[in-house]
Formats: C-alpha cells, sequence, structure tokens
C-alpha cells in the first residue's frame, strides 16, 4: 500500500525513461533531443525553499564544471512556469527549471510522493542512468559519473 513512499530510485546502468516536459518559458525539454550529452535531473521539492535554493545553488556554482563534461542540468518539480521563473531569475540559474505536471514524469523516475522526493539523476550520453540518489549530494559526486 505505501510502496511509493518507499520506493528506491531507479537502478544505475538501466535505460533512462523518455520524457518531455516544457521549462519555465513553455520550450519542451525531451530527453531523445539531449542524446550526445551527460544530463542531470535534479527533482526537487520546492522552489525558494531552504535546502532546494541551497542545491541548485551549487549547480549553478559549478556550471563551469558541468560544461567541461558535456553535461546539461535541470531542475524538476511540479510547480508553475511562473513560479519557477521567478525562481531561477532570482538565483540566476544558468539551466532550465522543469515543470512536471501531475509528476508523471517523477512516478517514472519514482521521485513522486505527496511531496517530490528529492533525488538526483546522471544520464549518460547514451542515455543509461550513470548516477541515481537521494537527498542532497555535492555536484562534484554527481559529476564524477559523467562519462
Amino acid at each position: 500500500m505505501f510502496g511509493w513512499l518507499f520506493s528506491d530510485p531507479l537502478p544505475v546502468a538501466t535505460k533512462a525513461p523518455e520524457f518531455s516536459l516544457p521549462d519555465e518559458t513553455g520550450q519542451k525539454v525531451t530527453l531523445s533531443s539531449l542524446h550526445g550529452k551527460n544530463v542531470v535531473l535534479v527533482f526537487y521539492p520546492g522552489d525558494d525553499t531552504m535546502i532546494c535554493t541551497k542545491q541548485l545553488c551549487e549547480f549553478r556554482d559549478r556550471w563551469d564544471q558541468a560544461k567541461m563534461r558535456n553535461t546539461v542540468v535541470y531542475g524538476v518539480n511540479p510547480q508553475s512556469p511562473d513560479s519557477h521563473k521567478k525562481f531561477r531569475d532570482k538565483y540566476k540559474f544558468q539551466f532550465p527549471l522543469l515543470v512536471d505536471t501531475g509528476q508523471k514524469v517523477g512516478e517514472q523516475y519514482h521521485t513522486n510522493s505527496l511531496f517530490v522526493k528529492r533525488t538526483v539523476y546522471l544520464i549518460g550520453q547514451d542515455g543509461v542512468i550513470r548516477y541515481a540518489k537521494r537527498g542532497k549530494p555535492v555536484p562534484e559526486e554527481v559529476l564524477a559519473a559523467a562519462n
């Protein structure tokens, strides 16, 4: 009955589920269009909240490291485009924030719950999950999995 509450992230070495989500400007982002790049997905509970802000600012502050590893970063949660835009503008994130209405992609990635389960994935250039961890891992740990 409460399996969703205790679910683990998707396993490393498995193919990442395809997704298509709008960012805060309405631009669609699909996983298949990112083939050939490493993709970090940061599923986080709320815009402009203490831990979420700190987590996304850590990725912002390591943007050069991500670019050197051919890596793009996306924040993901179900909040509105307007909320995402204000949050992104306030903290000057170089990366988009994706709108996961109804946590449909969160369900595919085992992050859906009453609140989004804070989870970070790194998907390799080939679409295979190279890193998956709950919580707030440091960006260096996540980016070390880039191929």
